[in-house]
């Protein structure tokens, strides 16, 4: 008798399939091993100054050059990568998790809770993410953790409704109506039945939104709200080598192409996780 593989599992087979999934995933691995062991290879510290260097090309000494300081960018974009992915992933976290609960109540209680909690999310998403985000970082002030928060605060609408509108389309299924016709309590019900059943999407959306929770954060470094000098975040090196762009534009070029390949990699691979784990991509 030949054995079933489980969904998972399956979703394994199916996401392996897909070459451009698995370089998406094959970026991601990279970006986080370089931002774990990075900063324990890199020849100078992140801070260490040389202003005789200042500005210098590309070297044997200096793969990635100098910056207006004379600090080694290498060594900047490596630890950069740490500041950036910590971001991307506790932002997500926590839209996750509020969304999660907040979208499990207003799909299974719906009525009033529904009304409540869905008007606050077209609240929020009536504005574009970035002004959101500038607003909310304005209030609590300029600084990598409350960027982080930001970005954690304007992607929770995403999940959120996504969320509903799955608890929606199972709370009726022959299952659930079994569980409560038993005598099973609503938390155990959301806990045990509606919460897993609902967690391929999230996934799904969850890795999209790292790539744009990094987007976010470089934006709001770029504009002098988010990490703070001499941190070596990547939108904050953006916007610290905007004089140099025609004189020295390696200052400028590799944290950007640092911000395009970690992004890249996290959509690629998300889009393989939603091929994977959609029933109608599956033959």
């Amino acid at each position: 008798m030949q054995k079933v593989a489980g969904p998972w599992k399956e979703a394994w087979r199916g996401f392996r399939k897909s070459k451009v999934a698995v370089v998406g995933m094959g970026i991601v691995i990279f970006f986080i091993l370089l931002a774990i062991f990075g900063p324990l290879l890199t020849p100078q510290g992140i801070n260490e100054q040389n202003l005789s260097q200042r500005l210098m090309p590309p070297s044997s000494s200096n793969w990635m050059g100098t910056d207006d300081f004379g600090r080694d960018i290498l060594s900047r974009v490596v630890y950069g990568a740490r500041i950036s992915l910590w971001v991307g992933f506790l932002a997500v976290i926590g839209s996750v998790v509020v969304g999660s609960i907040l979208g499990i109540l207003a799909g299974y209680y719906g009525r009033w809770v529904d009304t409540i909690i869905s008007r606050i999310f077209d609240i929020m998403l009536a504005f574009p993410s970035i002004l959101l985000a500038i607003a909310v970082v304005s209030v609590l002030g300029p600084s990598l953790r409350n960027a982080l928060i930001a970005i954690a605060i304007i992607n929770v609408p995403n999940f959120g409704r996504l969320i509903r509108s799955k608890v929606l389309s199972i709370k009726e299924d022959e299952y659930i109506m079994s569980a409560k016709a038993i005598g099973m309590k609503d938390n155990r019900i959301l806990v045990s039945h509606i919460l897993p059943n609902s967690m391929a999407p999230v996934i799904v959306q969850g890795t999209l939104a790292i790539a744009t929770a990094i987007i976010e954060a470089a934006a709001l470094g770029f504009l002098g709200l988010g990490a703070q000098a001499p941190s070596p975040e990547w939108g904050k090196m953006l916007a610290d080598s905007r004089s140099y762009l025609t004189n020295a534009p390696w200052t400028m070029i590799f944290p950007g192409v640092a911000i395009m390949l970690t992004v890249l990699g996290f959509n690629l691979m998300g889009d393989g996780l939603r091929d994977a784990l959609d029933p109608r991509m599956k033959s």
